[in-house]
């Protein structure tokens, strides 16, 4: 439970340090900059994430967290990475 309240704060603080960067791309005038400004922003969410799920694997094997709960977390975590990857991968030219 404790992991997932990190995993929830760690998401929340990555929002707030990024709003920056989200509100300067568009306060500017030209699209590759709004498009520069999303993928910064969609790399820094996986490695975000990536690291979420490094957590999450060495509080397992910390004991913090049962299989269940690790399961759960795990699937979960691995989703919302496949939906950051999967954005990623539409932004790319081509």
């Amino acid at each position: 439970m404790e992991v997932l309240l990190a995993v929830v704060l760690l998401g929340l603080v990555a929002a707030f340090v990024l709003a920056p960067l989200r509100a300067r791309a568009e306060a500017g005038d030209a699209e590759a900059d709004g498009r520069e400004a999303d993928l910064a922003d969609l790399e820094a969410r996986k490695e975000a994430k990536y690291r979420e799920i490094r957590d999450a694997e060495a509080d397992r094997q910390t004991g913090k967290l049962s299989e269940p709960e690790f399961a759960r977390i795990d699937a979960e975590l691995r989703a919302e990475a496949i939906e950051i990857l999967k954005a990623l991968d539409r932004m790319q030219p081509g």
